[in-house]
């Protein structure tokens, strides 16, 4: 190890520029924490990703995952056409 090091070069901050995320800050429900934490638990998932996906789906329905109760929403529109 050095006696001195020069930091006359050297920047503050991250050593890494983050990529298309921001960090926030918001207050969220405790119960709404425990019950993204406990999908997480149960997916393999992280909790901020399934927060992520879930606030992805506001903003554009069209994008929202795939779910037991949407697939069961379209076959049972589809039934009702060919009834």
């Amino acid at each position: 190890m050095r006696k001195e090091y020069d930091f006359s070069q050297g920047k503050r901050g991250a050593v890494l520029p983050s990529t298309a995320k921001t960090r926030v800050t918001i207050m969220l429900d405790d119960d709404v924490i425990e019950a993204f934490r406990a999908r997480g638990d149960a997916t393999g998932q992280g909790y901020q990703t399934l927060i992520n996906a879930a606030l992805r789906a506001a903003i554009d329905p069209e994008s929202a995952p795939l779910t037991v109760k949407s697939l069961r929403a379209v076959l049972g529109e589809r039934s009702a056409l060919t009834a």
